[in-house]
């Protein structure tokens, strides 16, 4: 099966097979004997599939019915699920569900629902590891808030983890947002945190596990408070 690469990785992988051959190349001319090449060649394939795997850019369509559902925005886990006040924006409680990437997940970020991007704001800050709770406001993120035809409002938030350096955030305010659609890519390493109305309707717990674009992780149902 051909594997997609998603194009934020397109530089990283031509500069990284560039040196691997740097690399290589002078071990299998000139260096005796020959299993130390074996070996280096072996462990820079290794790494560089791993890097390939990480890029990974999947085309995903969401099985079920469209209408207020909540998608998950990330391959990854869940690990967390409360009731939390939202002070950015939203500036009400919500119920906050995220999702933690390891290194070995797809890291393209799908837009969890249909609607109308209305807010789009990028937050310097420290590189914590992404499964603690604080790295969702202490890290450097990216807020992107939706609102959906029905009127509601779904915060969505990339957060960048330990290894994260580079978050990238493709949505701005005006543009329509499509749960099939990739609004962003966090390279190396993350988190993403939705934050739902009290009265969505949660179909995950923590420890799930999520398929970005596919995993139904809720049920908007607008009119109820």
């Amino acid at each position: 099966m051909r594997v997609k690469i998603h194009h934020e990785g397109t530089n990283i992988l031509i500069i990284g097979f560039i040196a691997m051959a740097i690399i290589n190349i002078p071990l299998w001319l000139w260096v005796r004997p020959l299993a130390i090449a074996i070996v280096c060649t072996s462990v820079c394939a290794v790494l560089y599939l791993l890097v390939v795997n990480f890029f990974r850019s999947p085309k995903r369509r969401f099985p079920g019915n469209p209408v207020n559902a909540v998608v998950s925005s990330a391959d990854g886990e869940v690990v967390a699920l409360e009731r939390v006040y939202e002070p950015e924006y939203l500036k009400c409680e919500c119920m906050q569900v995220s999702v933690f990437m390891t290194v070995l997940n797809v890291h393209a970020n799908w837009f969890p629902v249909d609607g109308e991007v209305v807010y789009v704001k990028h937050h310097p800050g420290r590189f914590l590891a992404a499964y603690l709770p604080k790295s969702s406001t202490e890290n450097e993120r990216s807020t992107v808030v939706i609102r959906t035809p029905e009127g509601q409002l779904v915060l969505m938030r990339q957060v960048a983890g330990a290894m994260a350096r580079r978050i990238v955030t493709y949505a701005h305010p005006g543009v329509e947002a499509s749960i099939e659609d990739h609004m962003g890519f966090i390279k190396f390493g993350s988190r993403i945190d939705l934050f739902l109305p009290l009265s969505t309707e949660i179909f995950v717990k923590i420890g799930d596990k999520t398929t970005g674009g596919i995993t139904e992780i809720g049920r908007l149902r607008p009119g109820k408070a």
